[in-house]
């Protein structure tokens, strides 16, 4: 049990909370700044049910290995990989989010409003999505700054199925809102999560 207590345990465990704080305070706060206080909900703060319950397993996992096995939370090349990964993530998606502005919404929009524009300067130039890519990194960062290879994993794959069905679905509207323009900007440029190779057929 001393092992919860360690140095090492407390380093990765306050780092994970504070990336978490960070993470969605953050989030809310460039809602709030984008689209005004009254236009935004507790939702911007992105924590669901699933959310919850994974982060939930994730410290289940960490604090029965550090239990029966401290050495494997000792590999400090790894953490720190995390934690570069961790910081990376947050700084694409927050850059993602900045360069958007108003366009950035957290909620798939169906139609088309008046301010809606293509972005496709800054962080968007390499990327179609980069929120979505930012969050990817972050969110497996978080788990192999914990040394957990279990979550690392599951939380991969979860992630990545949840984003792979999502870019085509907004993809979907983007065509509808943006035509040609959107079909040239996707030809050109990579989704940003990794193995989603989507691409708009030229006519």
């Amino acid at each position: 049990m001393t092992e919860i207590f360690s140095y090492t345990s407390c380093r990765q465990l306050s780092q994970m909370f504070l990336a978490i704080i960070f993470f969605h305070s953050s989030e809310y706060i460039l809602a709030v700044a984008s689209h005004g206080k009254s236009n935004v909900t507790l939702k911007s703060l992105l924590i669901s049910k699933n959310y919850l319950l994974a982060m939930i397993f994730s410290l289940l996992e960490y604090f029965v290995e550090i239990s029966s096995f401290p050495a494997m939370k000792e590999y400090g090349w790894v953490s720190n990989l995390g934690l570069a990964l961790v910081v990376s993530g947050e700084l694409i998606r927050k850059m993602a989010i900045i360069t958007a502005g108003r366009a950035f919404t957290h909620l798939i929009k169906i139609c088309k409003e008046e301010h809606h524009k293509l972005i496709t300067h800054g962080v968007y130039g390499f990327v179609r999505h980069p929120g979505y890519a930012g969050f990817f990194v972050w969110s497996v960062g978080t788990q192999i700054m914990l040394c957990n290879p279990i979550s690392t994993i599951a939380f991969a794959i979860v992630v990545w199925r949840f984003f792979a069905n999502r870019i085509p679905y907004e993809e979907f509207f983007l065509r509808q809102f943006f035509g040609s323009q959107y079909e040239e900007y996707a030809w050109r440029t990579p989704s940003g999560v990794p193995f989603v190779k989507w691409r708009p057929e030229r006519a």
